[in-house]
This record gives C-alpha cells, structure tokens and sequence, in this order.
C-alpha cells in the first residue's frame, strides 16, 4: 500500500510527464489530465486491485475505464509508473504509429487500456456492461470509470444511467471530474449541469463529493467509502470536485489549458514548480 507522502510524489512525476508529453509533440490536452492527476493516482496505486500482466478480459481483476480520453497524457503516465508498460515509451505520445496516440486506442494493444475513447459518452456503456458481465460470472472484483463532467452533455450517459440503476449495477463505481470547464468555457455557459447529485440520485444512483478532488488523502477516503457503498443495489456516482489546470499556477482557475500546449518556456515553469521525483523517461 502507498503512503500518502508516496503518492504524492508520484502524482508531482506525472505532472511533468504530462506536461513534457504535451509540448514535445505542441498538442495534446493538460488541463483534465492535471486535474485528474491525484484521483487516478490513488486508483492505480492505492485502491484497484489488479494485475500488470493485462489481459482484455480482466477476470477476478478491478478494471477501469477511461471516457473522457482526451486526458490521456495522465491516463499513459498512471499506466506506465504503475508498471503496465516502460515509462521509456512515454516519449512516444501522438507521435505515428505508436501504442501512445492522443486518444487511447485498443488496435495496438497497449495495456491498460480496453476501451477506444476518443468520442464522449460512451464509457460509461462500456464500463456498465463489463459491471453486468462481472456479475453474471460471479467475479466479485469492481469496475470503476471517470467522466469530464462536460461530458454529460451527452444523452448517452443518461440511457447509461438509467439502465444502470434499473439492472441493479452495484459492482460500479463512476467518478465525475466536475470542475465546471470545458473546452469552450464554464460548462454553466455552455449547457448547464443543473444539480448533478439530484440528477444522479433521481436516476436511482448513490451519490457522494469528494470536496478536495486534488487531496490525495480526501480522495482516498472518498474510493473507500464509495466501495463500502456497492453491493447495495445501485451504481454509485463520485462527483470529484478538481481544478483544471491543477498544480502548475498559470494553468490553474480557467479553461484555456484544455488543449493547449506550452512554450519552452512555460514547460521549464510548469517543470521549475514540480521537481523530479521518480525519474523523467
């Protein structure tokens, strides 16, 4: 198990792989995958319970899926440190025919991943259905999934959600980076949420915050309530309360960095604020 100074250090490392990943190809998108930084570090090192040596299928393994997959920069970094494959391979991201393209794909095989998700909307229809199979093999282990919360701009989350709490998915965990930005402003301007919590529970969904999005602490004890919650009869919602931008100053508090790369000169600011940990690749 990780300890918390741990994943705190691994989580300042995959700031800069992402921000290096970005530049050096001057495409890609920052600013969720800095947001969501912490929650995928705890995940991967701390909460899912699952095997490196990865097959498709998944079996007596927790599985994750990732439907927001323009932060793939943090997706690959997380797989990488986490042992799926050599971090070496980061220097690869967008670049032709590699495994690391700027949304995940499943034709060259990179493990880890199992869903392309280069569309919004539809993993959670996914995540859902490899829940359902769980069940329906006996395998007790969890499948968890993260969403932008612009993304639930799409209708298919909310056939997902029906059929999730009307099938009695409760092996499920869906979290919601909901930091209020898309790519072209505050998601309030450009079709409003409304209230998410009431949504999700008048859905038939349990629902909890994780206020502290960017804590590593906050959303480790928010994963393992979540999990005490399943089992129960219903998917369970996080809503997880994150900064766009997070931990690197001139990309925090707005929506500019969504898919923008920085400057030389920016990346040695971004890098001077996150000193090397672990190792760059």
């Amino acid at each position: 198990m990780a300890t918390t100074r741990e994943m705190q250090d691994f989580a300042q490392q995959v700031r800069r792989d992402i921000v290096r990943m970005v530049h050096a190809v001057k495409s890609g998108h920052p600013g969720g995958s800095l947001g969501c930084n912490e929650f995928l570090t705890v995940l991967f090192q701390e909460v899912m319970e699952y095997s490196t040596e990865f097959s498709m299928d998944g079996k007596n393994e927790d599985l994750f899926f990732l439907s927001n997959g323009h932060i793939s920069p943090v997706y690959y970094s997380v797989l990488a440190r986490s042992g799926f494959f050599p971090v070496s391979e980061l220097a690869t991201f967008r670049k032709l025919n590699t495994r690391l393209q700027g949304h995940p794909t499943t034709h060259e095989g990179l493990p880890g991943v199992r869903i392309a998700s280069g569309s919004l909307g539809q993993g959670m229809s996914v995540a859902i259905g490899a829940a359902q199979a769980k069940k329906l093999n006996g395998d007790h282990k969890l499948v968890y999934s993260l969403h932008g919360d612009g993304e639930l701009q799409e209708g298919q989350i909310w056939e997902a959600a029906m059929y999730a709490a009307g099938k009695k998915i409760d092996n499920y965990i869906a979290a919601v980076d909901y930091n209020l930005k898309q790519i072209d402003g505050a998601t309030d301007d450009v079709m409003p949420l409304g209230n998410l919590r009431a949504k999700f529970e008048a859905f038939g969904w349990i629902v909890l915050d994780i206020e502290e999005g960017n804590d590593v602490e906050s959303i480790k004890s928010g994963l393992t309530k979540a999990k005490s919650l399943t089992g129960k009869g219903k998917p369970v919602c996080i809503l997880l309360h994150t900064e766009m931008g997070n931990g690197i100053d001139f990309m925090m508090h707005t929506h500019a960095w969504h898919g923008k790369p920085p400057s030389d000169e920016q990346l040695a600011d971004a890098l001077n604020q996150n000193p090397e940990t672990l190792g760059d690749y």
